[in-house]
């Protein structure tokens, strides 16, 4: 192994001391419904293990869907180097956080995807709606 292999690895191994909470990653695949007609969305789950959460902006940016008037809160979701194949609209829920009392259940969706060649942990921009 190359010395700076060697140092990315470090690298690594240092970002995910840092990640204290959990969160579970999942991609919809399709839909079921039942016989009463309700549908139901499927998921198959991409990732469940630990990660950071990082606030990028210190608030919500606004929105406007038709009429519906949202504030968009962006975020960033560090994982392990190994979480790989997530694409935007992959659904990020937060299980744990061992800091933040107010993570666990939140749910973001994945927005953007940051690729580098020495990176120490997976950088995913996530966004909540929260209005």
């Amino acid at each position: 192994m190359s010395e700076r292999a060697a140092l990315v690895e470090e690298a690594r191994a240092e970002a995910e001391l840092g990640m204290v909470d959990t969160c579970t990653i999942r991609r919809q695949t399709g839909e079921v419904t039942d016989s009463d007609g309700v549908i139901t969305p499927t998921y198959a789950t991409l990732y469940t293990g630990f990660c950071r959460v990082q606030q990028q902006q210190p608030y919500a940016e606004r929105h406007d869907a038709g009429q519906a008037y949202l504030l968009l809160l962006r975020l960033e979701v560090q994982l392990p180097m190994s979480v790989t194949g997530l694409a935007p609209d992959d659904e990020l829920t937060m299980i744990t956080s061992e800091m933040d009392p107010d993570l666990p259940g939140r749910v973001f969706a994945v927005r953007d995807l940051a690729h580098k060649t020495n990176a120490s942990s997976r950088r995913v921009q996530c966004s909540e709606v929260t209005s």
